[in-house]
């Protein structure tokens, strides 16, 4: 049984993962932020990508959908008038990096890793917008998440 403790330990961990489970661990990492997505397509690019049968056309749909919100959203960054818009770029920005093709995935980067950074710039913002409601230790959440999927896997 793993305990991640700290970044580095997690960060080792994902180097390790094959790139299949790197987006299902980091699919993961972004459902824990979800909720702060207004888009439905997001949410169900995050749900197609969990589905143990997805195909490949679906998983690069997904990645589409995802992408696109991203993208959409990317100028609502820097606006410090709406945090929540800014929250929602990044839960899309999480899923698409947790969907990133084979085909566009370059030798350095790590799915799941980048995935676990935009979800806790979502929280970031969360947190920054928040009334009491948010979560406020997602890194903990993250190694958690690790741990756990480590035992699902064996």
């Amino acid at each position: 049984m793993a305990t991640i403790s700290n970044d580095k330990d997690l960060r080792d961990l994902l180097e390790k993962l094959p790139v299949d489970q790197q987006r299902i661990i980091g699919l993961r990492f972004a459902r824990s932020v979800v909720h702060l997505s207004r888009e439905e397509r997001v949410k169900r690019a995050l749900e197609s990508g969990l589905r143990p049968d997805a195909s490949a056309p679906e998983l690069e749909d997904a990645y589409r959908a995802a992408k696109a919100w991203s993208i959409k959203t990317y100028t609502d960054c820097g606006k410090d008038t709406d945090w929540l818009a800014q929250a929602d770029h990044f839960v899309a920005a999480a899923v698409a990096a947790a969907l990133i093709p084979d085909s566009l995935l370059d030798t350095k980067t790590n799915r799941a890793w980048k995935a676990a950074m935009h979800a806790r710039m979502a929280n970031n913002c969360e947190l920054v917008e928040s009334d009491g409601n948010a979560h406020f230790d997602e890194v903990k959440r993250q190694y958690e998440i690790a741990d756990a999927f480590v035992d699902s896997v064996g």
